[in-house]
This record gives structure tokens, C-alpha cells and sequence, in this order.
């Protein structure tokens, strides 16, 4: 079942970025803009709803900050989720994490529609997968991303459920939080009074431009007027004028903030070795993931000296089994790599394996802010004194 979704997602993504050009896909990518259209006007009717107090919104007594995006996957959210953790936590705020855990194992089904249909929200609570001491859950049970930040941060709670209302709730009642980190919540309207930070890729701003499912975007770009502040990620040393000058145009009130992934070092997949960069200067290595942009991991090797000899890349989310990366393995050696390499995001879904081959690594990276800190540093004051 998998492998038949990971074979029509990656389908249609070859039809929505023209990488296919035949007739079938010609015909789907009539039928998907014609989807599209049905689908703007989804989202500006829910919009309404929300807008004119239709649908209920609620208001927790606490900070809320929702950190999301536009578009679908590969704007690097995760790391800039984990920077606003740390430093709210570091100024005395007791932040959870609530995400709705994409791709991870749902609860049954029967749990979903009786609480679903007795309108108890009580009756099952949010997954805890960290409750800020220990790590609770695997990266199966939570998803990639809460899992990550999970294991990255200490004195943070991490909480997967698709109601952040419930989350949240959950987590002031049960663990005293005061600030509440939307994963992924640009989109989730169902709590107000909140700080909106939209993530947008500098060298992807807006996909194809057509809304989903014809393109990549999640509702019209001069939707962006909602937020608060913009992180423009993936940014260069050189800036990213004509961008800024976009977006303004779009929200003129928002602060701009440039942002790039800065990697940090390379951990053992399996043992937690750490080793320096440096290593990598002239390396013969085979490049693993299942992430949305592939091509921005392998270039960053490219860029920090490797030699990308192979590349094996599988649909964003994919959960390898054992099979998978001992055949990783066995076609590495024979093309001469001396490391594999992959994201710590394709990591954490990566099954034990008994085999040494070749050593492999996850590169660690971080948030480091080019231009617009002293924004960040007002932002995380506004958040915590407000």
C-alpha cells in the first residue's frame, strides 16, 4: 500500500513540475487544474467561515505562535520550529510543540469516531512524545518531525494530535506550558490571538504558482498577508532583494527575515559517533533521502567538498525497510563510496541493520539568521512579554 502512494505522489509531482510530457500526463494535468480551481474555492469559502466567526475559534489564555508555510513540504520547518523552541525556553517560557504528526501510525478508528461522535475530547488524549525530560515515542508512533524535535530539545514538550485545541489544553493542564509552538499551523485557524510566521524557500518561493492539487501551494500566495513575520529560508550571503520586494507587495506590514541551514557536523546513523565536516573534502559518497527537495541535500554536499558518485532518492516521508538500505549498501560499495549520507529527518526512519559496510552518516544542521536578527530577537521578546 505504501509503495502504490509513493508511486502516484511521485506521479503527479512529475506532472505538476512538467518532468513528464506525454499524453497521460497532459490529460492529468488538465484534470488537476480543473481540481485546483474546485480547490481555491475551498479555501476561500473556509476562509469566510473562519473570517465571519462561522466556524468557532478559541482562545486559550496562553502564546500561541503557528510557524508554517504555503506550499507542500521543503522549506526546512523543522529546524525553524526547533530554533524558536530554544529560545523561547532559554528566556524562562514553558513551551510545548503541538504538531498533528504527518504520516504517523493514526489511533484506531474506532477511538477517532467515538470521540469524534461523543463530543468528548478528553476521552484520548494527544500523543506525548516527549514530556520535555524523555523521549517517549518512536519516529513510527509520532512522525518524523515531532520525533526530531523531540530528540533535540530538552525542556520542551512535544504532542502530536490533528486538534491543536485539544493539544493545547492538554498541555497548560497537564504540563503548565505557556507557550504553545504550532508544527506546521499557517493553515490551522482554530486558535486565535496568535503570532503567524510563514516560512517561504528562497529558491522555491511558490512552486508552479497553481494551487494543489495542479501545484504545490496550499492556498493563494496574497494569503500570506496573514502573517506576522516571513522567514525566507535557504537565503544566501548575497540576500534575496527581489524576493523581499515580492513579498512586501503581498504584506507590507510583515518583518522579513532571512534565515539559511547551516550544517554542523555528521552523526552515526546507528552509533551516535560525531564526526567534523572536514572529513568530508574529497569523499567518494552515496547520498540516501526521502525529503522533498533531494536536490538541495545533494548540492549542500556538493558544496561542503564531497563526491556525490550516487544518489538514491524515495517520496518525502518514506519508511524504509532493512531490504532498502542493505541494497543502499550493496550499490554503494560497488560504485566505490566510502560514506553514505543522508538527512537526520530520513534518519530517524531508518531500521536497525546488523551491517558495517561503509559508515553512515546523517548531516546535522541548524537555523543561522543572515539578515534580520535583531527582528528574531524582538520577535522572541514580543512572544514572551506579551
Amino acid at each position: 500500500m505504501w509503495q502504490w502512494t509513493e508511486n502516484v505522489e511521485q506521479y503527479v509531482l512529475d506532472v505538476i513540475f512538467e518532468r513528464r510530457r506525454d499524453l497521460g500526463a497532459r490529460l492529468t494535468s488538465a484534470a488537476l487544474s480543473g481540481l485546483s480551481r474546485l480547490y481555491r474555492l475551498g479555501i476561500q469559502i473556509r476562509l469566510f467561515l473562519w473570517n465571519y466567526r462561522i466556524f468557532r475559534d478559541h482562545t486559550l489564555g496562553c502564546r500561541v505562535v503557528s510557524i508554517g508555510n504555503l506550499t507542500v513540504g521543503g522549506t526546512g520547518k523543522t529546524p525553524v520550529v526547533e530554533v524558536f523552541a530554544r529560545a523561547l525556553a532559554a528566556r524562562g517560557r514553558h513551551v510545548a510543540i503541538l504538531s498533528r504528526g504527518y504520516k504517523s501510525i493514526p489511533r484506531p478508528l474506532w477511538q477517532r469516531l467515538y470521540e469524534r461522535f461523543s463530543f468528548q475530547e478528553d476521552l484520548f488524549p494527544p500523543k506525548i512524545v516527549s514530556d520535555g525530560q524523555s523521549l517517549l515515542l518512536d519516529s513510527d508512533q509520532a512522525g518524523d518531525e515531532p520525533y526530531m524535535l523531540a530528540s533535540n530539545l530538552k525542556n520542551v514538550v512535544v504532542l502530536v494530535d490533528k486538534d491543536r485545541v485539544k493539544s493545547g489544553r492538554y498541555a497548560i493542564r497537564r504540563f503548565g506550558c505557556d507557550t504553545l509552538l504550532l508544527d506546521d499551523g499557517f493553515q490551522y485557524l482554530a486558535l486565535k490571538n496568535r503570532i503567524d510566521v510563514c516560512l517561504v524557500d528562497r529558491n522555491n518561493p511558490f512552486g508552479n504558482h497553481h494551487l494543489l492539487p495542479r501545484g504545490t501551494l496550499r492556498e493563494p500566495i496574497t494569503n500570506i498577508a496573514r502573517a506576522h513575520y516571513i522567514f525566507i529560508t535557504k537565503s544566501t550571503p548575497h540576500g534575496s532583494k527581489v524576493l523581499r520586494a515580492a513579498l512586501h507587495k503581498f504584506n507590507p506590514d510583515a518583518e522579513i527575515i532571512e534565515c539559511a541551514h547551516q550544517p554542523l557536523y555528521l552523526q552515526d546513523v546507528f552509533t551516535g559517533e560525531q564526526r567534523d565536516l572536514s572529513i568530508l573534502k574529497d569523499l567518494n559518497v552515496a547520498a540516501i533521502s526521502g525529503i522533498a527537495v533531494p536536490e538541495s541535500f545533494e548540492n549542500g554536499l556538493r558544496d561542503l567538498g564531497a563526491n556525490v558518485i550516487y544518489a538514491k532518492r524515495y517520496a518525502d516521508h518514506h519508511r524504509y525497510n532493512q531490504q532498502e538500505i542493505l541494497n543502499m549498501i550493496n550499490r554503494s560499495v560497488r560504485r566505490g563510496a566510502q560514506a553514505i549520507l543522508t538527512t537526520e529527518k530520513d534518519a530517524v526512519r531508518f531500521p536497525k541493520i546488523d551491517r558495517r559496510d561503509l559508515p553512515m552518516y546523517f548531516l546535522r544542521v541548524e537555523i543561522k539568521i543572515i539578515e534580520g536578527a535583531k527582528d528574531f530577537h524582538d520577535a522572541v521578546a514580543r512572544i514572551c512579554h506579551e
